[in-house]
């Protein structure tokens, strides 16, 4: 069995490693003026996902998989485009950025930093905006 652990890992180990990212779901038009706000102090981020799109999910993971920023160091809101179509909208719309899924938008003092979309999520560096 020690053979078996050490050349496949054990679970626990694996358990371990993986990070968890606090997301904040993000459901309600209310929550982008807390968000603008907020941002003052601390970066605000937001993904926004397709749970119906296969290269929205293969993102999500690549984010996932690569997430490793200081626990607390900005704030993380996920936002279901399918089930917060409105919410979505006004996103595009307070922070002048055209729509797009998956997408990724830094935000520092009330502005959009940086946004990037599809393929170009796994490039940000995150921590540079903590």
């Amino acid at each position: 069995m020690g053979l078996f652990k050490n050349i496949f890992g054990s679970s626990s180990n694996a358990r371990e490693e993986a990070k968890t990212i606090p997301w904040k779901a993000l459901d309600s038009i209310s929550q982008l003026e807390a968000i603008a706000k907020e941002s003052k102090g601390k970066t605000q981020v937001i993904f926004k996902h397709s749970t119906t799109c296969g290269i929205s999910r293969m993102v999500l993971n690549m984010f996932n998989g690569s997430y490793a920023v200081e626990e607390g160091a900005l704030d993380l809101y996920f936002l279901d485009l399918h089930a917060h179509r409105e919410v979505s909208n006004e996103v595009a719309a307070r922070f002048q950025v055209m729509h797009q899924s998956p997408q990724l938008l830094i935000i520092k003092n009330g502005t959009v930093v940086l946004h990037r979309s599809h393929g170009s999520i796994s490039e940000v560096d995150l921590s540079r905006y903590a």
